[in-house]
């Protein structure tokens, strides 16, 4: 006797594979070399975006396409070539974002079906491209980790806006979350803590002043209801804590302005002249709104403003490293991201 009975579907068959989860971090990013013509490229796309210059009107446009771009990438390559990683060839923020996402894969290894990878906001790789990348590899769900302790609307809200943009053109989009700024979280703040006691031990001096300098932001975008200022202010009073140090001891100053408008203050610049022209002769420099050493810590910092220090009568100057993938930073960037993982583990 036979039967008529209908085929069963190959998909009945087979177990559904699991559902993956993405995770991808996302620092502010850097040229793909230390030349003139790769740093014109990461500056035109870093001053293009409306967060970062929100008047992007005609004179802006001239400002940028006349006298910027002609002349700035030079000067900048040959401050990136101070910095350079030479034996990959590439900047050391790109080293230690990279290090920062395999380390985190290796501590998630055990948590399932978990990819961890890392774009750039600006220039490579780029958000689009990862967020390509873990759909295809089967991520159903993604958690973009803004690599900024502190929320600006230039940093973390235009890794959102690009986030956006990648996902505007998905028809099978991820379901997202966005991990939110840890400016005051304990256990940053225990990390930034422990990675200074351990910096400051190997000095061959004693500070007398440590500044806590943050990338600076104009004033208008401050008075317009950005939080950023706010938030340093949180970290550094919360690291004095941690630290035992007063105002005196542990100071709070804004680097890396740009143009004539009004930018945050104090500055750094003029906070080192100042304090080295007063008698200050030993100072260290921690930059709490970096999770990782590039050109503004590294160039700017260590050799630019040592340079204004000494220049007035200064005589020992150190930058303390940022977390980068130090074991302490690392312990708080897990912490951080399976938090905003819970329910989806």
């Amino acid at each position: 006797m036979t039967t008529d009975a209908a085929p069963v579907p190959a998909q009945a068959t087979t177990a559904a594979a699991p559902e993956r989860v993405g995770v991808l971090l996302v620092n502010l990013g850097t040229p793909d070399r230390a030349d003139a013509q790769a740093v014109r490229i990461y500056l035109r796309e870093f001053l293009s975006d409306r967060r970062v210059i929100e008047n992007q009107g005609l004179v802006w446009k001239l400002v940028l396409n006349g006298i910027i771009l002609p002349r700035r990438p030079a000067v900048k390559a040959r401050d990136y070539q101070k910095i350079w990683n030479v034996e990959k060839d590439e900047s050391p923020l790109f080293t230690f974002t990279r290090g920062q996402a395999d380390k985190l894969a290796a501590a998630l290894a055990g948590h399932g079906h978990v990819a961890v990878d890392w774009a750039m906001r600006y220039g490579n790789p780029s958000i689009r491209s990862r967020i390509d990348a873990l759909a295809a590899a089967g991520c159903t769900r993604l958690l973009v980790v803004p690599l900024y302790p502190q929320y600006s609307a230039a940093t973390s809200a235009t890794v959102c806006d690009e986030v956006f943009r990648a996902l505007i053109d998905m028809r099978a989009q991820p379901t997202l979350r966005v991990a939110p700024p840890y400016y005051d979280d304990p256990a940053y703040i225990e990390a930034l803590a422990v990675s200074m006691e351990r910096a400051l031990k190997a000095l061959p001096f004693t500070p007398e002043v440590i500044l806590a300098s943050f990338h600076g932001m104009p004033q208008a975008y401050i008075d317009k209801g950005d939080p950023y200022q706010a938030q340093c202010v949180a970290t550094t009073k919360a690291l004095r804590a941690r630290l035992g140090l007063d105002e005196t001891k542990l100071m709070l100053t804004f680097q890396s302005r740009f143009g004539n408008e009004p930018w945050l203050q104090p500055y750094t610049d003029e906070t080192v002249k100042r304090l080295a022209r007063e008698g200050i002769r030993r100072m260290a420099v921690v930059t709490p709104g970096f999770a990782a050493d590039c050109l503004e810590t590294l160039e700017e910092i260590a050799e630019e403003n040592a340079g204004f220090f000494r220049d007035n009568g200064g005589e020992e100057f150190a930058l303390l490293p940022c977390l980068n993938d130090s074991d302490e930073g690392m312990a708080m960037l897990r912490k951080h991201v399976t938090r905003e993982l819970s329910g989806w583990l």
